[in-house]
């Protein structure tokens, strides 16, 4: 691979340690048993530049909040995925590997949002389940039959035959979202088909995956009706699909050669890990 492909890929986006690191738990630590030894989240993360103080400080902070939790081994530090964080990642999981579902749109989930202590909490908790706040007091939802888990607020169903796109493109930020995935595909459309070693593989899918996940989490999936003519969804997913497939035998090498827990080499889930190829390769 040159070296400017990743460098382009990068430049378009700026990348945290935190959340960098939460990527790599999901794309290659949960599927393999949750655990991992710091030396190769630190290695995982100089490949998108990230130093090592600035990781270990992430590592802390992500220990602080309870997404993963340390274990000592000899002189070596192990993190594991504490059993919330799992279930967090396996619902992202979903909504990142995932084919979107081509179920027809049953109607709408509406939460009502209160005045005063707890709102801003509320907001949050919906907001990172990809609801819209249709101010003041409305979060809407597309209801297209999956589960969702409890909200601490008053939920409810509604069908209506009214037209609410003008409603739904205000309670979500759509031209954010779209500026976004404009960047995704002018990042890394030039490295369809790109050549590296197991390495850079595996970097470049962890990037992938790290930007790709923002949209994934925030894209609304509303009918396609309801959201502007130049949408670029469906092509933003048909490229993630296709560089991660096409990414994934030298970038899993990578992880089965160097990763490691305390037991040894990171052993995959097989049942998970063709249950996401083939999720991305039917598209």
């Amino acid at each position: 691979m040159s070296p400017d492909a990743l460098d382009h890929a990068l430049a378009a986006h700026q990348v945290s340690a935190g959340a960098f690191i939460v990527t790599l738990y999901g794309d290659v630590v949960a599927p393999r048993g949750g655990e991992i030894w710091m030396g190769n989240i630190i290695s995982a993360c100089a490949a998108v530049g990230l130093s090592e103080s600035r990781v270990r400080t992430a590592v802390s902070r992500l220990v602080a909040s309870e997404r993963i939790e340390g274990m000592k081994d000899g002189r070596k530090s192990y993190y594991r995925l504490t059993p919330a964080a799992e279930k967090e990642f396996q619902r992202a999981a979903r909504l990142i590997y995932r084919r979107p579902r081509a179920a027809p749109l049953r109607g709408w989930h509406l939460v009502a949002l209160p005045q005063g202590p707890g709102r801003e909490a509320l907001v949050n908790r919906l907001t990172a389940l990809r609801f819209g706040m249709a101010e003041p007091y409305l979060a809407i939802l597309p209801d297209r039959g999956d589960p969702l888990p409890p909200l601490g607020a008053p939920h409810f169903r509604a069908t209506t035959e009214d037209d609410l796109t003008q409603m739904a493109r205000a309670a979500w930020p759509l031209d954010a979202l779209a500026e976004r995935m404009a960047r995704f595909m002018q990042a890394f459309a030039p490295l369809d088909g790109v050549t590296c070693s197991p390495e850079e593989a595996l970097g470049l899918r962890l990037l992938l995956v790290h930007v790709y996940r923002d949209i994934a989490l925030s894209d609304p999936a509303l009918p396609l009706g309801m959201l502007p003519e130049d949408w670029q969804g469906p092509a933003v997913r048909a490229l993630f699909a296709r560089l991660y497939l096409h990414l994934t035998p030298r970038a899993d090498a990578a992880v089965a050669r160097d990763f490691v827990d305390r037991d040894g080499p990171l052993r995959a889930d097989p049942t998970r890990i063709a249950r996401r190829i083939a999720d991305l390769s039917y598209d």
